[in-house]
This record gives structure tokens, sequence and C-alpha cells, in this order.
């Protein structure tokens, strides 16, 4: 699932930041005479202060983002969740917030962390991404138990954050599915989910109970992780 518009924001950015690891680095034709020394872009101050001005950028959009009138949705019968697994904890997320289902990337730690929920950055398609932790944000026990002999791939979502896209790693994707609305009213009416963080409702849907995310709280928390 894509929709590459989403990433214009971080395209725009990668041009104003020189990313040389494309050009002359570990991604380009290797001929920065900072490589014999470093060997990876990931350990020269040169990456490093790129991702910094990354995180930067998030913070002064935020601040001049401003208040952005929110639309009312016409009234549907069903609501598309992206559903997904953190540890043992299935959860769904409005695909609305989603930009894409990408498969897993490295994370390139950065010094100095801002937040602890702040992992580092991702090379999407040539430019530099913030990652975030799900687990960190929303307090969960990231542990899993996969049944012997299962396939299980994990990925990364691509999410449209206030101030632009960010990846989370995620250990499973489920899909897409169309949750009838009276079965999400009745979820954000029941008391299960009421010292869960950023989220809206718990539901039981095909065996599992899933917890369905507030997306407006998630995505506030995460800008404020970045800034």
């Amino acid at each position: 699932m894509n929709a590459t518009d989403g990433f214009s924001l971080t395209h725009d950015d990668a041009q104003a930041i020189d990313d040389c690891w494309n050009r002359i680095g570990i991604h380009g034709d290797k001929s920065c005479p900072l490589l014999i020394e470093h060997i990876h872009c990931r350990n020269c101050a040169v990456y490093s202060a790129a991702a910094t001005r990354l995180l930067d950028r998030y913070a002064l959009q935020q601040e001049d983002r401003g208040h952005v009138s929110t639309l009312v949705e016409s009234e549907v019968r069903t609501r598309s969740l992206l559903m997904f697994r953190l540890g043992e904890e299935w959860l769904g997320l409005a695909t609305r917030s989603l930009v894409e289902v990408a498969p897993l990337q490295a994370i390139h730690s950065l010094p100095h962390q801002r937040s602890r929920a702040l992992l580092g950055v991702a090379n999407v398609r040539g430019a530099l991404v913030a990652c975030l932790s799900l687990v960190e944000l929303l307090g969960l026990d990231g542990t899993s138990s996969v049944a012997s002999g299962a396939r299980v791939m994990p990925r990364m979502l691509i999410i449209a954050a206030h101030g632009g896209p960010v990846v989370v790693p995620v250990d499973e994707v489920d899909g897409i599915h169309a949750i009838d609305e009276r079965t999400l009213e009745a979820a954000s009416r029941s008391e299960a989910h009421a010292n869960a963080r950023y989220t809206r409702g718990v539901l039981q849907y095909k065996g599992r109970s899933l917890r369905w995310l507030d997306e407006e709280q998630l995505l506030s928390a995460v800008t404020r992780s970045l800034t």
C-alpha cells in the first residue's frame, strides 16, 4: 500500500540537506575520503548532523502549523483500520493516518537522544525519516512469544504525523479491515480501555482483543517526541 505524495515533505528536506551519503557515500559511488576512516556513513558526524537538522525541522514545522480545522467526516457505516501487532498486543489505527507499510529498514541511532521514544532515523528512499517506538509511546510490553513455525514478517509503518512522515517498526501486520461503526461506538463506551494510553476503545475481532488507537492523540504524542 502506498501514497507517494506523502513523501513530498521528506524529499524536499532531503534536497535542502546535503545527502552526501547518496552521492559519494555508502549508497553512492563510495568516493568520499571519510569512508576510509568511518567505514559507514552512519558513523560520520555529517550524517548525524543531517539527522539532527531533520528533527529540528519537525519542531519548526510544528510551530508554524498553527491551528488546522478538522474536517467533519460524512457519516459512514464502516471505518477502515490497519491492524498490527506489537509484542503480544494487537492494535488498530485509522488508515487515514497511514502513508505506507514498508519493509523493515535499518535504524541508525543518534547521539544525545531527545526522547526515550525516539529510536533514531531510517533511510527511506534516500531520505532520512525519524523512527519512533510505539511500544514506548503506548507503554506496552514489547516482548513476544510467536508460535514455533509461524511465519512472521516485521514491518515499518510510515505515518503522516503533524510535522511530516515518521516510521514506526511493528512486529506483524494483519492488513486493513472495515469495522462496523456500531461496533466501534460500543467499544468506545466500554471501560476496558480506561487506563490505556491514546486508546478509543477495545473490541473483539477475529478472536483477538483489538486496541483501537485514537489517532489524533497518538499523532500529537508523536510530534511531542520529536520537538
